[in-house]
């Protein structure tokens, strides 16, 4: 049996004893020291390089030496698996050179406190790894993976000693299955993603005004109106969350209300203030219909659903959305003005306040703690609510100070196509901060978002992979683990575990760009695209509500194809950095970079690719742009290398193409113009 179909019932015993066979053979002690080349991600809070290997053959094992139960049997199974495919060799039942000591099993639903710190020693005689839990335990597992080395001749792990621990409780990933829907295997390989780069929270945006995402067998309209069909049944949903189980990972729905509810009134139009009638919406952003908090029976409803999720999601949090209320019907209706007066509720922000107290004893009621956007925020909301920001760091500071609990968003939004560095410099408790100790401690952490009105499943891995893993460093690792240029070194190393761990974020590229192109020969497409990357969100929303975009409007177009901060933005900029530090003295430098300038040409076949697809062809500006930066780069080379300045009038020309080059064109831009443009500033 596959072994991750294994651990999906491996609650049911499907995966018995705790032996890994593992690739651990031990090395003769006094052996010289070996090279640690450290591609950890994330950092662990301590790591002592030792002396010496742990060469990794055949017939050795792993071994639970005391506790261990079928959650950590699956989660040993599956390092196996992986070790054999890492490897290339398979396992034996041989003598155990790893020991993995385990205390318990950790909490029946894993909550904040659960324990997830593991110390993992390895030296030339073998490797133990402790852990208080069995979660601990997966997060020590997926380094001991990360840890293993090859020298083309043989693999090892090297001789190291870690004691770990996560930062921040709350690691989380939310993904937006609304707008557009994401199917299980997805949502599973995603898991997959998180739990190596030890992340603990998936939330799971399951309804909004394009879709209801979940069966409800109490209210079965909302997804045979509100769905187009694509929704989980609540088997699928309880196969989710206990394959997150199985990685250590919890899964917190949620439920967008007051507003944002669209999708819930197609089917039950009395739950909404306004008149209807009301259909899936097509379109993106903020509107009107809001469900009617004056209405007993909204909440006699609201009540019967939570009871039905609560049987589905066992984790203490449950999401209610909350924000970006317009407020428009309520101020239309004339029963909930007269309500709103009646109970001397001031504007609409108080009514959402009084539906949130209502909504939340509810939630009490089904052994449920809130969680709402910064919009829930409000000076009489009990303190036990837990607010999740995209506002930013002051709204996140405010509310800890008042005694709120809080998650960060801001600057986590990977919709936004930021750079990875852009992520990682944000810091859900940043340092310089004048909060209180007691107030600090209220800052559980953050988590990245995928709002998905421009994802699909074709696409989606990219929009995750592999920034997320910058950002579950930022989580996981102490504060002092900044150096960005260190942290793209790793993230290329750990992008391609990811994909070999079934992710396709660095494939899908080459696989859209064949569709385009209608051949495989794609070749000479790749110096102009390995330099592009999609335009921001912004951009794209102006562009998508001109030319009409909807959820319908397929999704294959060269902007869905690049990935988001492709490796070309970090290299050539770390390039020409150290080039421009003394052009002169830096001969290789120089080299690399004419290379990269000639390789920039447009030839014929480029152009026969490009305008023999209609999709590419919108981007042929960029193929002409390419060519030009290719010149003005070889242009400013020779005149720093020979130590002349350029002619007149030189460098305001190439200021100006690339100030064109900055304008979109078929929603792409540059990831290379910020180091050009120091090129030739530098120029005399």
């Amino acid at each position: 049996m596959d072994v991750k179909a294994a651990r999906k019932i491996v609650c049911g015993g499907m995966v018995t004893g705790a032996m890994l066979a593992a690739t651990l053979m031990a090395q003769p002690a006094g052996t010289a020291q070996t090279e640690f080349v450290n591609t950890l991600m994330p950092q662990p809070a301590q790591l002592t390089p030792g002396v010496g290997r742990l060469d990794l053959s055949r017939g050795a094992g792993i071994a639970a030496d005391k506790f261990h139960d079928d959650r950590l049997d699956g989660a040993i199974a599956w390092a196996r698996q992986r070790l054999e495919e890492q490897t290339g060799m398979m396992m034996g039942t041989g003598a155990a050179a790893m020991t993995i000591s385990v205390d318990g099993a950790g909490q029946a639903v894993q909550g904040l406190d659960e324990d997830e710190s593991y110390t993992l020693e390895v030296t030339p005689q073998g490797a133990h790894l402790h852990a208080a839990t069995d979660v601990g335990a997966m997060r020590g597992l997926e380094t001991v993976l990360q840890l293993v080395q090859s020298d083309g001749q043989s693999f090892w792990l090297p001789a190291v000693s870690i004691q770990d621990s996560p930062r921040f409780k709350w690691r989380g990933l939310m993904i937006d299955v609304s707008r557009h829907f994401q199917p299980v295997g997805v949502i599973e390989r995603t898991l997959d993603g998180m739990a190596a780069v030890k992340m603990n929270i998936f939330h799971w945006h399951l309804s909004d005004d394009q879709g209801f995402r979940i069966e409800s067998k109490v209210y079965p309209k909302l997804t045979e109106d509100g769905s187009d069909g694509q929704y989980y049944t609540q088997d699928q949903a309880r196969e989710v969350v206990e394959y997150a189980r199985g990685l250590g990972i919890r899964v917190v729905p949620e439920f967008d209300m007051p507003g944002h509810s669209t999708a819930w009134a197609v089917g039950y139009p009395e739950l909404v203030s306004g008149p209807g009638p009301f259909s899936i919406e097509r379109k993106f952003g903020v509107f009107d219909p809001v469900m009617d908090p004056t209405r007993e029976s909204t909440y006699l409803f609201l009540d019967k659903f939570f009871g039905e999720m609560a049987a589905i999601f066992p984790d203490e949090y449950m999401h209610i959305g909350g924000d970006e209320n317009n407020g428009v019907e309520w101020k239309q209706n004339a029963k909930i003005q007269a309500f709103m007066s009646a109970h001397n509720l001031k504007d609409t922000a108080g009514l959402q306040a009084y539906f949130n107290q209502k909504l939340l004893q509810i939630l009490k009621k089904h052994g449920k703690k809130m969680i709402g956007w910064d919009e829930v925020l409000t000076p009489d909301l009990p303190k036990d609510v837990v607010v999740q920001s995209w506002r930013g760091f002051a709204s996140l500071e405010a509310g800890a100070k008042q005694g709120y609990s809080g998650i960060l968003s801001a600057g986590y939004y990977l919709d936004h196509m930021q750079a990875a560095s852009e992520h990682y410099a944000v810091d859900p408790l940043p340092g310089g901060n004048d909060l209180t100790p007691e107030q600090a401690a209220r800052i559980l952490g953050g988590e990245a978002c995928s709002w998905d009105e421009y994802v699909g499943p074709r696409t989606i891995d990219s929009r995750i992979w592999p920034r997320t893993a910058a950002i579950a460093e930022r989580l996981w690792s102490p504060r002092t683990v900044t150096s960005e240029d260190d942290m793209y070194r790793r993230l290329g190393v750990e992008s391609l575990r990811l994909e070999e761990l079934g992710l396709t974020h660095i494939s899908q590229e080459g696989a859209s760009l064949r569709a385009l192109a209608g051949t495989q020969q794609i070749e000479a497409l790749r110096p102009l695209m390995a330099v592009l990357e999609p335009v921001d969100f912004d951009t794209r929303s102006e562009w998508s509500e001109k030319h009409g975009v909807t959820t319908l409007t397929p999704m294959n177009s060269l902007v869905d194809a690049l990935p988001p901060d492709p490796p070309s933005r970090h290299d050539f900029g770390d390039l020409m950095s150290t080039y421009l530090e003394d052009p002169a003295g830096h001969p290789e430098e120089e080299a690399a970079l004419t290379a990269t300038f000639r390789s920039w040409s447009v030839g014929p076949e480029l152009m026969g690719l490009m305008s023999g697809s209609p999709q590419l062809a919108e981007a042929l500006p960029r193929a002409q742009q390419l060519a030009e930066l290719g010149t003005m780069g070889l242009e400013a080379v020779s005149y720093l290398s020979a130590g002349v300045p350029a002619p007149q009038g030189w460098k305001a020309q190439k200021l100006a193409l690339l100030d064109e080059a900055e304008k979109p064109v078929a929603l792409t831009r540059f990831t290379v113009l910020k180091a050009m443009r120091d090129l030739v500033n530098e120029v005399r």
